[in-house]
């Protein structure tokens, strides 16, 4: 069985194709979105998803999240005695994802096609498919998630033929990608982005503003209140989709702070972070030689479009209103469902051909004669440029710069600066050649990039034919086969919580959660109400077991309907 996978900054999700179309997987608690959090407990047991979250309060050093910001990087999170790197918390949450598909679908998974910003790097995109193989999944598809939207629309709009403009703002990263729908066929015409913006940015704008208002700093709050400082932040920002105005209110050393904000302040205080999300849709539409007119339909996907604030500044730039009538939290899984259909050659799926770009210009530093014929170095050659078509390959030709020079360092370069040294490194080769006058070796360097967004590199030789391969796993950055074989062995010994144990273990953690943030009697009431749940668990009688979580869950609801 192979399914689609949404791995979300904040969220993440499954989806699964049916005769229907596809459809959304939901995880033990019967919902569609799983929290991309990780924790670790104090007998090394590794929670995942709702669990995890509600440990961000009572647990926050042993707990981690928004850390596929820094997928493809050495960045290590350290929980309880364990550190992880970003692609082995994701395997975690892949891995959750795939035992609920197991169970709703009563068969093994054994594939899934994962879904990536548009406008994520080589390194990522492979840091996004290691984390699927630690998870225990075949992964041989990589897909865009705006891409993945519009197939999800395309399919289910059946157009003759469209230019979707895809605004995609979730947790963590934002993208925009612009594609030409035309009967079988669909083409990404452009990419453009910012990993470093999302859904986080504007709650951690609406937490600045409460400090300042309360003539506090962030350098004085531990990381628990920190924490719980964004959490309050969160909550109070979700409650704009309901009303003007919204009150934020965060415990802060035995004293309930509050602070009520109304939607134009808000949008005031976001303003830096809107200018943000123009300039990637200005670059879009010039790679793509199109105008906002052009464009047929825009569309909003990620949680963060749900804001009013986001809603109002895309009516205002694309002068339209935004089609988002299929769930901005849901539209990337569906698509990523067909995409893993359209691999299987599902008959359910009409013939549909799907080309990608590449999203970032792909080149090597040479060395370049200046007016005064002296060489400059450390000038960046493009091979593959940006928006490129893939799968694409191309190959330039270099020349020996010194007299008898018998090495040549080839360096694999991602980006878009003039200055080599300011793109990100991937990689680099090194070359021999014969010993000759300065200019007479050359050397052919082919760059191929595929459809799931991989780079490999050769550089030829001309006069011997030699050729030398990019070995990429030794990518900086990039885990080797070596440190991925010592990384599975290392997770399986892990104790994961157990999935048909999920209920009671987040009754428990939110429990503790809410007596560490209220004050006064509700805390006497969680402390009672829990004994009573630990003691009927210990004892393992079913019925008061039913009984004492029926009266723990209405006495949550009691409190966030406000009524206590």
């Amino acid at each position: 069985m192979i399914i689609g996978i949404d791995l979300g900054t904040t969220n993440s999700l499954a989806a699964y194709f049916t005769p229907e179309g596809p459809q959304i997987i939901p995880n033990s608690f019967g919902e569609n979105l799983t929290p991309s959090v990780v924790s670790v407990g104090d007998d090394g047991e590794v929670y995942v998803g709702k669990i995890a979250q509600e440990r961000q309060i009572t647990n926050n050093e042993q707990t981690a999240a928004v850390f596929k910001r820094h997928m493809g990087t050495k960045k290590e999170y350290s929980l309880g005695t364990r550190t992880f790197l970003p692609e082995e918390l994701s395997s975690f949450i892949i891995r959750k994802l795939k035992e609920d598909a197991e169970a709703f679908l009563g068969e093994k998974v054994t594939e899934a096609v994962i879904s990536t910003p548009a406008y994520f790097n080589d390194m990522q995109r492979r840091a996004t498919k290691t984390a699927g193989e630690l998870a225990g999944l075949k992964v041989e598809r990589i897909v865009n998630e705006p891409t993945a939207a519009a197939i999800a629309y395309g399919l289910h709009e059946r157009p003759d033929s469209a230019k979707y403009l895809i605004f995609d703002l979730g947790g963590g990263t934002f993208d925009i990608s612009i594609l030409d729908y035309s009967g079988n066929v669909m083409e990404v015409r452009a990419v453009a982005g910012d990993n470093f913006l999302g859904g986080e940015d504007f709650t951690d704008a609406l937490a600045a503003m409460f400090l300042y208002r309360h003539q506090l700093t962030d350098a004085v709050l531990s990381p628990r209140e920190r924490t719980l400082l964004q959490k309050s932040a969160e909550t109070a920002k979700k409650e704009f989709a309901l009303r003007k105005t919204t009150t934020m209110v965060y415990p802060y050393k035995g004293e309930a702070l509050d602070l009520t904000i109304s939607l134009d302040e808000f949008e005031k205080q976001c303003a830096f972070i809107l200018n943000k999300l123009r300039a990637p849709v200005v670059r879009a539409l010039s790679d793509a030689s199109l105008k906002l007119e052009d464009i047929d339909t825009v569309v909003l996907v990620g949680g963060a479009t749900k804001l009013p604030v986001i809603r109002n500044f895309a009516s205002k730039l694309f002068g339209r209103l935004p089609a988002s009538h299929i769930n901005p939290d849901e539209v990337v899984a569906l698509g990523a469902a067909v995409h893993a259909a359209m691999k299987q050659r599902n008959q359910a799926i009409r013939e549909l051909v799907l080309t990608d770009v590449c999203p970032f210009t792909l080149g090597t530093s040479v060395s370049v004669p200046t007016a005064r014929g002296i060489y400059q170095s450390g000038v960046y050659c493009p091979i593959i440029e940006r928006n490129t078509v893939i799968p694409a390959s191309r190959v330039s030709r270099v020349y020996t710069l010194h007299d008898n020079q018998q090495i040549v360092r080839v360096d694999v370069l991602q980006g878009e600066s003039r200055k080599a040294r300011e793109n990100l490194f991937l990689g680099e080769l090194v070359v021999r050649v014969p010993p000759a006058p300065a200019g007479k070796e050359a050397l052919d360097i082919r760059y191929t990039y595929n459809v799931n967004g991989i780079l490999e590199v050769e550089a030829t030789a001309v006069s011997t034919g030699r050729t030398e391969k990019l070995i990429i796993e030794k990518n900086p950055g990039a885990m080797t086969e070596e440190e991925i074989r010592q990384s599975l062995e290392s997770l399986q010994a892990l104790k994961i919580h157990p999935r048909e144990k999920d209920e009671y273990k987040y009754l428990l953690e939110k429990g503790e959660r809410l007596y560490q943030e209220l004050l006064g009697p509700a805390r006497y009431e969680i402390s009672s109400l829990l004994v009573s749940f630990e003691a009927a668990l210990e004892k393992q009688n079913p019925e008061e077991i039913t009984a004492v979580v029926t009266e723990l869950k209405n006495f949550f609801q009691t409190l966030e309907d406000g009524q206590y």
